[in-house]
């Protein structure tokens, strides 16, 4: 076994294992509504996320190719070099989902490797090194953009959500939202899985490049779908505890109908984001909802 084989074999395995602290750091966007608002236990709520993220993970690669070829610049680099690249910016990434999992804060996994994969490149070869083109307008605006649209969508959805149902007994109106919920937080974990898996595909895709495994206009290997859904899934199930009691608790207390207007916002964004191929922070978007 070759010296590159072996490098190619540990960012493989690296990635997976961002791809797991992704599912735990990530479960809080999709379920810490429902469960503060008591429409799912949390052992249910967290098997059923990380089902919908394998689903997801499998309907789109869109997100995959802007991770792939539209971050780091290829021009400027290929084999060994490019595979310590990626490997050097995923351990950034695994550092900051672990920190920020621990103290609770619910931060951005995607933009945590897409930091690490531009510092890399930066540090490898300059500030050449990054298609700063595709990083502006597929990483940068959409970080900006998004938290606010999430929160301009659901603070709107909500007001329409209450003023439909004024002459509903709050009772049976909180009832009727859980039930809701139900399904806007499935939705919402089906968006993650099509975004944030994506995330991973992509870097196992570059690595292979570099390997010269495939060339940069393969189709994705099906292996690599698979793996990353798996990983995902299982980091989902593990469950992200600390995140979910910030999301759910730490920044307001809701009531099921806000709970089910921020999730179908999220779910919306997501979804759209991911058919365009924009990399979102599924954490900001479910922030800026939870806000909203």
């Amino acid at each position: 076994m070759n010296a590159e084989l072996i490098v190619l074999l540990v960012v493989v395995v690296t990635a997976l294992g961002f791809d797991f602290t992704n599912g735990f750091h990530d479960t809080g966007n999709a379920m810490a509504t429902s469960i503060a608002t008591g429409a799912l236990k949390p052992k249910v709520a967290v098997a059923l996320s990380a089902i919908l993220n394998l689903v997801g993970a499998f309907l789109s690669v869109e997100v995959a190719a802007t991770v792939a070829k539209g971050i780091v610049n290829l021009g400027e680099v290929s084999g060994e070099a490019l595979l310590i690249i990626v490997f050097a910016g995923l351990v950034g990434g695994i550092i900051w989902n672990l920190a920020t999992w621990l103290l609770g804060i619910p931060s951005s996994s995607s933009h945590a490797l897409f930091g690490g994969l531009i510092g890399a490149a930066i540090a490898g070869l300059g500030m050449n090194g990054v298609e700063w083109s595709g990083v502006l307008s597929k990483v940068i605006i959409p970080a900006l953009l998004a938290p606010v649209v999430a929160g301009l969508v659901a603070a709107t959805g909500t007001w329409l959500i209450y003023r439909i149902t004024s002459g509903v007994r709050d009772k049976t109106k909180e009832s009727g939202f859980r039930l809701g919920q139900v399904g806007s937080a499935s939705l919402v974990s089906l968006a993650h899985g099509t975004n944030d898996a994506q995330k991973t595909m992509g870097v196992i895709f570059l690595a292979l490049v570099a390997h010269g495994t495939i060339n940069a206009d393969a189709d994705m290997p099906f292996w690599v779908k698979l793996t990353c859904a798996l990983a995902i899934a299982l980091g989902t199930y593990l469950g992200g505890w600390r995140v979910i009691r910030t999301l759910g608790k730490g920044l307001v207390e809701i009531a099921a109908p806000q709970g089910m207007a921020a999730e179908a916002s999220s779910a919306a964004i997501i979804l759209t984001s991911s058919h365009l191929g924009l990399p979102l922070s599924t954490t900001h978007v479910a922030t800026g909802s939870i806000l909203g």
